[in-house]
């Protein structure tokens, strides 16, 4: 079933309280809360998939990049190629500090992009959050630089 444009869906927030609270007598039930439905894309196939190189990178370098119409740094990744690949990165929200060093995913083949002057390499990988910033993606545990992701 596919819901319409600009349809509204409940989604159970993150549980802190008793899971059974909506069949349980003891708790007070916990709201949904309603948020905008995104629409799924058309359908890919594997091939589609398999032919992007994404692979887990670390950040090497992060630099200012105050020529973009959105804040956004010039950043270095490790993504165990022959040398480093870099990319321009909407991430302001994160010092560059806490960047360095950092595993993120990243998408590796789609072409270089010129952003103000600058060849884009790379994409890193993010999701925004509630309050409109974008996560960086990466990894839960420690993985190995250049470890394709599948």
């Amino acid at each position: 079933m596919k819901a319409a444009e600009g349809a509204k869906i409940a989604v159970p927030p993150v549980l802190t309280e008793c899971p059974a609270a909506a069949r349980c007598s003891n708790c007070t039930p916990i709201p949904t809360e309603v948020r905008d439905m995104t629409q799924l894309k058309a359908q890919a196939t594997y091939d589609d998939f398999a032919r992007l190189d994404i692979r887990i990178g670390k950040v090497v370098e992060v630099q200012p990049f105050p020529r973009t119409r959105n804040p956004s740094y010039k950043v270095g990744v490790d993504v165990g190629a022959d040398r480093t690949m870099w990319s321009s990165a909407q991430i302001t929200n994160y010092e560059p500090e806490a960047l360095v060093g950092s595993l993120v995913v990243c998408v590796c083949n789609l072409g270089p992009k010129n952003i103000a002057g600058f060849t884009s390499e790379l994409l890193i990988l993010g999701a925004k959050n509630a309050d409109g910033k974008v996560i960086v993606l990466g990894p839960r545990s420690e993985v190995a630089v250049g470890e394709p992701i599948f």
